[in-house]
C-alpha cells in the first residue's frame, strides 16, 4: 500500500463538498415554483405598470378621497397576489414530509412581500402619489397580514377575499371621513395608530401562516 493509495478515499469526498448547497437551493426553486412564484412575480410588475401608468396619464385625481381610492385597488391586488402564493397544491402529504416548511413559508412570504412593495415604489419614483410611498408600503403590509390570516380558514386561493372586502370597508370609511385608527388604509403617513394596526396584522398574519399554514381542503389538492 502506498501513501497515494491512502490518500486517494478522501478525494470524492472534498470534490463533494462544494455540492452541499445544491439540494437546499433546489428545494427552494421547488418550493417557489410550487407556489406559482414566478407568476406570481409578472402580476406585481403588472401591477406596477397599471399604477405608473394611472400617474404618468393623470388618471387620478390631484387631491380629495378620489385619490387615494384607485392606489388602494392597487396596493390590495398586489396584497391579493401575495397571498394566493400560499396555496400548496401539494396538501396534507407535503406538511409531513418536508420539515423545513415553515422555513420555506417564512422565506417566500418576506420576500414577496419586499417585492411586491418594491414593485410598486419603483413604480411611483418621480411621480407624485398622493398620501407618499410610506402609506403605500404600510398599506401592503396591512392588507398581507389580512390576506395570511384569511388563508388559514379559507385556504390560499380564497384568501384574498377578505383583505379585499376589508379595502372597500377602508374606502366607505374615506368618503364617510372617518379617523379611527382601525381603518388605517385610509390614514395619513404619520398616524402612529395606523402603522401599528397595519403592521401588527402582518405581523400576527405572518406568524401564525408561518407554524400553520394556509388550510389544506380536498377542493385544493385536486
Amino acid at each position: 500500500m502506498t501513501a497515494a493509495e491512502v490518500r486517494s478515499p478522501s478525494a470524492p469526498s472534498a470534490a463533494r463538498t462544494p455540492r452541499l448547497a445544491v439540494p437546499g437551493i433546489r428545494l427552494v426553486w421547488l418550493h417557489l415554483r410550487s407556489r406559482r412564484v414566478p407568476g406570481a412575480v409578472l402580476a406585481l410588475a403588472v401591477c406596477g405598470g397599471v399604477l405608473r401608468a394611472a400617474l404618468h396619464w393623470h388618471w387620478l385625481f390631484s387631491t380629495g378621497a378620489l385619490a387615494q381610492q384607485f392606489p388602494m385597488i392597487v396596493e390590495g391586488g398586489a396584497a391579493a397576489v401575495l397571498v394566493i402564493t400560499t396555496h400548496s397544491p401539494f396538501g396534507e402529504p407535503e406538511r409531513t414530509a418536508s420539515r423545513w416548511l415553515p422555513y420555506l413559508r417564512l422565506g417566500t412570504v418576506l420576500l414577496m412581500t419586499g417585492l411586491a412593495i418594491g414593485v410598486l415604489q419603483l413604480a411611483v419614483t418621480g411621480a407624485s402619489l398622493n398620501e407618499g410611498i410610506l402609506v403605500l408600503a404600510r398599506n401592503v403590509l396591512g392588507v398581507t397580514g389580512i390576506g395570511l390570516l384569511s388563508s388559514l380558514f379559507t385556504g390560499g386561493l380564497l384568501a384574498w377575499i377578505l383583505p379585499m372586502g376589508y379595502l372597500a370597508f377602508a374606502e366607505y370609511a374615506l368618503l364617510e371621513s372617518w379617523t379611527s385608527p382601525w381603518t388605517w388604509p385610509v390614514r395619513p403617513p404619520d398616524d402612529r395608530g395606523a402603522w401599528l394596526c397595519a403592521c401588527l396584522a402582518y405581523a400576527v398574519g405572518l406568524a401564525a401562516f408561518t407554524i400553520h399554514g394556509a388550510r389544506t381542503r380536498l377542493a385544493d389538492d385536486a
